[in-house]
């Protein structure tokens, strides 16, 4: 019990899992009380939208903590990863279509876009994708197998800076052109989307909703303590050498190649399951979740918390798409104007990060309180 309590110290401490804890309560206690147990008259009635679009960016808060992972502690920043997030959610839709069976448009065992385009069986990649174990499987290797193999080759060409970012947009743009196309068996531009049935329960019900809004909350909980378990190991401290000076990590005698790999591809893994996540949630995956727009995005969502803050990452997915999900409704044509003014500001003004400016207005605080002229000696 005694090593157990100080690994759990470690990671946060009192206060830390105190704020968790609330945070777990309104998830998995007041949220489904909220959606499933008033009626909607109710002031307090959370709605399924609401349910729906918090999902969501959830499942975005999870990209970002993997983002982070990569650019905030290891100094790697990609534009590629909405290219993982979209192979988990289109490995999670192809189960998804399988489960629609004769419930489509055209009645057929085929799915409506394959039946259109004159198609007589699913290709071999469809195989098995009708059992969720399998499909699961896939929202793990195939983006894991992608990163793995593309980092081996960027790694050990030592390939870094902006010459690395601008080569994972070029992935990621070369994956959107190809699931773009028709003859692929991915849907083309529509994608997957008109999903009936998960796990043989309707998807479009409350309590489904709120069943994957649930399982949605408890992957980002542990997506985090993973994380944070990750950054305050030794595999962690070796991460933020690489970052801080990547020439003296070599001399002191370990390989980066290797550091650098292993939390690429754990990083591509998070994004894969967190698109899995999405899809059912969202009920549409098409290859616009490839473009290098949303890529740039995401790193956006880690500035705007903070790089080097897992919980600044959240909190930045969190108020970047509770700001779109408003812009896009009440300006829409402003919104992307407003993400740019957001990031220059970011950039300029608060380099650090929200986290980080709330950190300093603390540490102000504190010096004020203590009487301490700021920089003083102590």
């Amino acid at each position: 019990m005694g090593p157990l309590s100080a690994v759990i110290g470690r990671l946060y401490g009192r206060r830390g899992w105190a704020v968790l804890g609330v945070c777990a309560a309104i998830l998995f206690l007041l949220f489904p009380l909220a959606n499933l147990a008033l009626p909607k008259g109710s002031l307090f009635y959370v709605s399924d939208y609401t349910v729906a679009l918090t999902g969501k960016i959830m499942c975005y808060a999870i990209v970002a903590v993997a983002m982070d992972l990569i650019w905030g502690y290891t100094g790697i920043l990609s534009l590629g990863h909405g290219l993982f997030f979209a192979l988990g959610g289109y490995a999670m839709g192809m189960y998804l279509m399988r489960m629609i069976g004769r419930d489509g448009q055209y009645q057929s065992e085929l799915p409506d876009f394959m039946v259109f385009l004159d198609w007589k069986d699913y290709p071999w990649y469809w195989s098995f994708t009708d059992q969720f174990w399998y499909a699961a499987l896939l929202v793990v290797l195939v983006p894991g197998l992608l990163a793995f193999v593309f980092g081996f080759f960027a790694f050990r060409s030592r390939i870094k800076g902006v010459y690395f970012s601008i080569i994972t947009q070029a992935l990621t743009f070369a994956f959107m052109l190809l699931f773009f196309r028709n003859d692929t068996g991915f849907g083309g531009n529509n994608g997957f989307t008109d999903f009936k049935r998960i796990l043989g329960f309707p998807i479009a019900t409350s309590e489904t909703r709120m069943a994957l809004f649930m399982l949605t909350g408890a992957v980002l909980i542990a997506v985090l303590l993973a994380a944070r378990t990750i950054v305050m190991s030794k595999f962690g401290r070796v991460l933020t050498a690489i970052r801080d000076a990547e020439s003296r990590v070599m001399f002191s005698g370990y390989n980066p190649v290797h550091y650098k790999l292993a939390i690429w591809t754990a990083s591509a893994v998070i994004c894969g399951i967190a698109g899995a996540l999405y899809v059912p949630q969202v009920g549409i995956i098409n290859p616009s979740e490839m473009s290098p727009a949303n890529s740039i995005e995401i790193a956006i969502w880690v500035a705007v918390g903070g790089r080097g803050s897992l919980v600044g990452a959240i909190l930045g997915a969190g108020i970047v798409n509770f700001a779109k999900s408003w812009f896009t409704v009440a300006f829409p044509e402003y919104w992307l104007f407003f993400l740019g003014l957001l990031f220059i500001l970011v950039t300029l003004f608060l380099p650090q990060g929200v986290v980080g400016a709330f950190d300093e207005i603390r540490k102000r605080w504190r010096e004020r309180k203590l009487g301490q002229p700021r920089g003083s000696a102590a």
